[in-house]
């Protein structure tokens, strides 16, 4: 742009507040109401009048187009602009989605592609660096690479100590997360490494690095009909998210933080939600989803309402976190969901959600579990989708809100996980939400269960942002629709959360302080 193009948008700017202005351009001063080539006419005296008309002649020009690419610049924010929290429209009821009505039509992928289900396990069963742990007669088993160990350290080896111990197990340092470092070796198993380690007197615990796989299901056909998309959210209207809309539609104040496969940068039901994020995987700030699952739990939490565009989200306002710990097949392991859940914490997430799951329990994970609690976070995780009472990690440990699902029905979805550890249940099966290529999808399991609970936490945070992680827990409990036996029962927990009323109790909460 420029310079006389410069001022005037300045100009304009500042005659739109009612103020002076006097700027300077090359050391050459512009009075009010004074134009640039009228200043450099008086300030060049040795311009005859033909180069002063010429030099009138091309501010005038530039001007004008000046003029129209602010007034396009303008009219593009204005109308690209996502609602302020302020500004923002009453929220209507919720619709069956009309591809008629809606500027982007969604298109339908291949939901068994997306399935951690059997063959992701089979593939698991089959990978020449993997070993398996049997739980129980049912064959619920939790997996982890058979060469990799997680050494946990009291006090940080020197690197003449690390070396030395990476020739003992014929292999190398890998990954490190505070005083946890994973070896990876080329000759020796878990089990050889482990007994070297426990021989150091400086290691403080010793343990496999565990994989976490995501927990949603596949479908039984492998595309769904256009009657998918008529059906249209039923999940909303289940857990009274029209009435809670009434008393709080989030704010940017309180962060979610999604740690999963990543997220579509570019989906335009996220993009305008989409705060900083991580790849853990590749150590950088590109969190991009090769996967489709962590798209698809961010647009349950934050899918943009009233944008013309798919599915609306739980919350309007509150910014998304994407941290990317599963890799395209949609598994991960323990050091790196801990470390994703440690960067979550130290860059202020109000909210975790964790749609993911292993049967072991992980002393690394753990850790980071009680890091993320005691600094205030409110920890989500999906209970499981085996139909089984193994109890599943993160979700089983007393840090963290276990979700079960339920069917539209309402009723126990029967791959749900059950057992004393789950807390609630929500919406679980034929979820639509947003998917990788700017598209869209409908999912199973209590990956998406997980989310909607995510989302109430923050919705109650942003009402009464004084509720410690533990008021917000007891809210959620408090307020849920009680389902199956009277009180706490091992399949519904607590019962169906329920966003007005916790939204209300939390307002109550508030006003009473």
């Amino acid at each position: 742009m420029s310079k006389s193009s410069c001022v005037w948008i300045y100009k304009q700017h500042n005659k739109w507040c009612n103020r002076p202005v006097t700027k300077w351009i090359h050391g050459i001063p512009l009075s009010k109401g004074e134009s640039h080539f009228s200043s450099f006419a008086r300030h060049s005296p040795i311009l005859t009048k033909k180069e002063v008309n010429m030099v009138k002649r091309r501010s005038t020009i530039w001007i004008a187009i000046s003029a129209v690419v602010v007034l396009i610049v303008v009219a593009a924010v204005s109308f690209s602009r996502p609602a302020t929290e302020k500004n923002a429209p009453v929220p209507p009821r919720l619709k069956p989605f009309d591809t008629k009505d809606a500027h982007t039509h969604p298109t339908v992928v291949t939901l068994d592609s997306l399935s951690a289900g059997e063959q992701l396990k089979q593939r698991l069963n089959e990978h020449p660096r993997i070993q398996e742990i049997r739980h129980n007669r049912r064959g619920d088993r939790s997996h982890y690479f058979y060469n990799e160990i997680i050494v946990r350290f009291r006090t940080t080896p020197a690197n003449h100590d690390i070396r030395q111990m990476e020739a003992a197990i014929a292999g190398r340092l890998v990954k490190r997360l505070n005083q946890a470092f994973v070896f990876r070796s080329h000759k020796r198993t878990y089990e050889e490494m482990r007994r070297y380690f426990r021989t150091l007197p400086t290691v403080d615990y010793c343990e496999p690095n565990y994989i976490y796989m995501q927990n949603d299901l596949p479908r039984q056909t492998d595309v769904p009909n256009d009657s998918f998309y008529a059906r249209y959210q039923w999940n909303l209207p289940a857990i009274d998210t029209e009435a809670g809309w009434t008393l709080s539609r989030g704010k940017q104040t309180v962060p979610v933080a999604i740690i999963d496969s990543g997220v579509d940068l570019t989906h335009p039901d996220l993009a305008h939600r989409l705060s900083h994020g991580y790849n853990v995987l590749a150590d950088n700030r590109s969190p991009d989803d090769e996967n489709g699952h962590g798209t698809h739990v961010a647009g349950i939490i934050a899918s943009q309402p009233n944008n013309g565009e798919g599915i609306a989200g739980i919350t309007w306002f509150n910014p998304i976190m994407a941290v990317k710990v599963l890799n395209a097949d949609g598994y991960g392991t323990s050091i790196d969901v801990a470390k994703g859940i440690y960067w979550a914490v130290d860059r202020g997430a109000k909210v975790i959600n964790l749609s993911l799951g292993n049967y072991q329990p992980s002393s690394v994970l753990e850790e980071a579990i009680r890091y993320a609690d005691a600094h205030d976070v409110v920890l989500v995780a999906a209970s499981g989708n085996d139909s089984t009472s193994q109890p599943s990690f993160p979700a089983a440990y007393p840090e963290v809100i276990s979700v079960g699902a339920v069917d539209p029905d309402l009723s126990y979805a029967l791959y749900s996980n059950y057992g004393d550890y789950v807390d609630v249940v929500a919406p679980g099966t034929n979820i639509a939400s947003t998917f990788t290529g700017h598209r869209y999808a409908a999912l199973s399991g209590t990956s998406m269960a997980a989310p909607h609970v995510t989302a109430l936490a923050a919705l109650i945070r942003s009402v009464n942002p004084r509720l410690t992680n533990d008021e917000v827990r007891n809210i959620i409990i408090q307020s849920a629709d009680d389902l199956g036996d009277r009180g706490k029962d091992p399949h519904y927990g607590y019962g169906l959360i329920n966003v007005y009323r916790a939204l209300e109790l939390a307002k109550s909460a508030a006003a009473s302080s």
